[in-house]
């Protein structure tokens, strides 16, 4: 899933490539993907992209003064820039990838993809950002945040800390990835309790919250869209490693899977040693 550091990159490039162009059109090949039906996609036509943004996860591409496109790429949604198209026959409604398609004016534009069967991509034609749901409802940013608040937000939801991390009512911008990064260079398990943490946890898990995506929002910009994937995978240090060892101790990166995600750890690191048992078969180990 495309986070705040990757969608940061995909605005900055937009910013770059995209910014200045006037929109030719805008073509919907998925039906389900537009959540908006007023004004239509006809209105971006004529429009000049001014500028492109973030809010917390959601990719807002600013036409004109007062139309904003506002994306959410959930899991397995991307946006794919082409210097040009193969056909300027406009799509049609498919079953295919290509949910949603910007043509420019100098023949560029970019393709908003899905990959898979659960398609949850969300685009928006809004006059304000905070029209859309998911705008409307998010918490601060989580790389803006101060220390002071970044407390208090965290305390307001007892729960498991990496659930309460990637809430974005919450905080805004974390999701599985990099709440497993984030959690692990705090040295903290992802089942510890909010309202169990020390001020230093506290403390700690605000620093590890900025450094890390500061980091990847650092390496991030400036890469073209098609490498942003790529360059998530190389600066991860245990997300999506399970089996390999820790960069930072050497132990190997255990697993804990749920129905349809799972999160990475080092016991070493964050547990005292201790692995973290399945919560569907036993009981937690915090």
């Amino acid at each position: 899933m495309p986070e705040l550091p990757e969608v940061e990159a995909l605005a900055g490039y937009l910013r770059e490539r995209a910014v200045g162009r006037r929109v030719d059109r805008v073509e919907v090949a998925a039906i389900s993907a537009l959540k908006t039906y007023d004004p239509p996609p006809a209105a971006a036509s004529g429009r000049v992209v001014t500028d492109a943004r973030r809010h917390g996860k959601f990719l807002d591409v600013l036409l004109g003064d007062d139309l904003h496109l506002v994306v959410h790429l959930a899991r397995a949604g991307w946006l794919h820039y082409r210097e040009s198209f193969p056909s300027a026959v406009p799509l049609r409604p498919a079953k295919g990838p290509i949910a949603l398609r910007v043509r420019l004016d100098d023949g560029s534009g970019f393709d908003l993809t899905e990959a898979g069967t659960q398609k949850k991509l969300a685009a928006y034609l809004v006059a304000d950002p905070a029209e859309v749901p998911g705008v409307a409802k998010l918490g601060p940013d989580a790389l803006a945040v101060d220390a002071a608040t970044f407390a208090e937000r965290l305390r307001s939801r007892r729960g498991q800390v990496k659930g309460v991390l990637t809430d974005q009512a919450v905080l805004a911008g974390v999701g599985n990835a990099y709440s497993d990064e984030i959690l692990h260079a705090a040295r903290l398990s992802p089942f510890a309790l909010t309202d169990r943490l020390s001020d230093d946890q506290i403390a700690a898990l605000h620093e590890a919250t900025r450094r890390v995506l500061g980091d990847a929002v650092s390496r991030s910009l400036g890469q073209k869209a098609a490498e942003l994937k790529g360059e998530k995978r190389s600066g991860l240090a245990v997300h999506a490693r399970t089996g390999l060892p820790c960069p930072t101790c050497g132990d190997a990166i255990r697993e804990v899977s749920f129905a349809d995600s799972s999160l990475q750890y080092c016991p070493t690191c964050q547990t005292g040693g201790k692995p973290l048992a399945d919560r569907r078969l036993s009981r937690l180990v915090r």
